[in-house]
């Protein structure tokens, strides 16, 4: 079948472009200090905050994290991240305004209440904010409190993700991650307690043991507690760059055929219950932001997922955090000890980066609009930015495989992804990634 032709497994899940992989030892902290610098003044940034600590390893999990039992989970961490926020914010025009901030994980509602709220302070003071900053944080329900909804709040908290993946039981265990629904709703009435109404609940289909009927079940759940988003993440299974994913049984996962199975599923019982497709796994209710903004033409895509943010710049705290300025991306180091260690020292901590080319923003144009709206006009990207079109159609070699599987149309340099497809949308946008067989 198409899915299997088409495998999306190895796959970016193209946030930024170029992707990770491309980034070298080339760009370093005087790269990233130069380009702070030639920030304008007036023109808004989003923040970004990586707090690296769960209680536990969830075994699907590949995001970079820390396992603690400490409480706080790490006090020379939070030290360098206000170090960090120093130094960066000593590096720009001062005042910089913000437009958004993620907190992300890991679990940020590890910190002690009065820790966040320091930390939030503390990035007042060095920023702008403005009275519709949007603020959001990673919440998992499991070690959530009522005291800690009331320091979000406080805090200027806007947005709480909640991390649930599924309600099953015999996948929580597969997974390693025990969750129950009243965990969940618990942690959902917390938050509107305290007016933090904009809530997102994140799922994940194609785990070991996952069922259709168990995705739909689950799905069924989450809308009862009728968050304003919902993101089904496909789960990728690389145990050779995630070695706690070697923990899964790899016989008990979905196949191909199965996964699709799935993902339709779970659409087809969001759709009904009034939420709207968005891009490739998110679904929102019709007010929501990114609903909005899919409809004006505005949606997004960054580190971060689907966006309604336009800003160009991502300035991004915390060890292995990407960030973007107008220049290319930056990362800082992975490991703690590390990142400390430069903080410290009084230099910023970035590990490697990319400068990009012009290429590189044409192809990051297309991509990003195939995303977001399914669907590209590259004649009219490619003339924003001064190059020929046809060049980029020509080097697209997969995109001619994928018209004649009738998975998209192409006319004229449109391209416009074909109803029923959703699932493959990597695999187009894929076609215009220079640097995939390098990855």
């Amino acid at each position: 079948m198409l899915q299997t032709k088409h495998s999306e497994a190895c796959l970016p899940w193209y946030f930024n472009y170029p992707t990770a992989p491309q980034f070298s030892a080339a760009i370093g902290a005087e790269a990233y200090g130069e380009w702070l610098g030639g920030l304008s003044a007036n023109d808004p940034v989003s923040l970004y905050i990586h707090i690296p600590f769960c209680r536990s390893m969830c075994w699907y999990c590949g995001c970079p994290t820390t396992i603690t039992q400490r409480d706080p989970p790490n006090q020379n961490y939070v030290a360098a991240l206000r170090g960090e926020i120093h130094l960066v914010s000593e590096l720009t025009p001062q005042a910089l305004p913000v437009s958004d901030v993620h907190f992300g994980g890991g679990t940020p509602t590890l910190l002690e209440p009065t820790e966040f709220l320091a930390l939030t302070k503390l990035l007042r003071r060095r920023f702008a904010f403005r009275q519709k900053t949007a603020i959001a944080v990673e919440i998992d329900p499991r070690t959530f409190t009522a005291e800690m909804a009331e320091a979000l709040s406080a805090a200027g908290v806007n947005r709480a993700s909640l991390g649930v993946q599924s309600f099953d039981p015999s996948v929580q265990k597969a997974i390693n991650r025990i969750q129950s629904v009243e965990q969940t709703a618990t942690a959902v009435e917390n938050l509107r307690q305290q007016g933090i109404n904009r809530i997102n609940i994140d799922l994940i289909y194609g785990l070991p043991n996952q069922t259709m009927q168990s995705c739909v079940q689950t799905a069924t759940v989450a809308v009862a507690m009728r968050p304003q988003r919902i993101a089904v993440f496909g789960y990728a299974h690389t145990p050779s760059s995630n070695k706690h994913q070697r923990l899964i049984e790899k016989a008990g996962l979905p196949d191909s055929a199965a996964r699709a199975e799935q993902a339709a599923a779970v659409a087809e019982t969001l759709v009904a219950a009034g939420y709207r497709e968005i891009g490739v796994d998110h679904f929102a209710l019709p007010d929501d932001e990114l609903a909005l903004a899919q409809k004006t033409g505005r949606l997004r895509r960054n580190s971060q997922g689907y966006s309604a943010d336009t800003c160009k710049t991502l300035i991004a705290f915390g060890a292995s955090a990407i960030g973007r300025v107008g220049e290319g991306y930056v990362e800082n180091a992975g490991a703690l000890e590390a990142y400390s260690q430069h903080i410290a020292a009084g230099r910023l901590a970035t590990s490697k980066g990319y400068r990009l080319i012009g290429e590189d923003r044409v192809r990051g144009a297309i991509i990003e609009r195939l995303m977001c709206d399914l669907e590209a006009d590259v004649p009219a990207i490619c003339a924003a930015h001064g190059f020929d079109w046809t060049h980029f159609l020509d080097s697209a070699e997969r995109l001619a495989m994928l018209a004649d599987d009738g998975i998209v149309d192409v006319e004229n340099g449109f391209i416009r992804v074909r109803h029923g497809h959703r699932i493959l949308l990597r695999s187009v946008a894929a076609a215009f990634d220079a640097y995939l067989d390098q990855s």
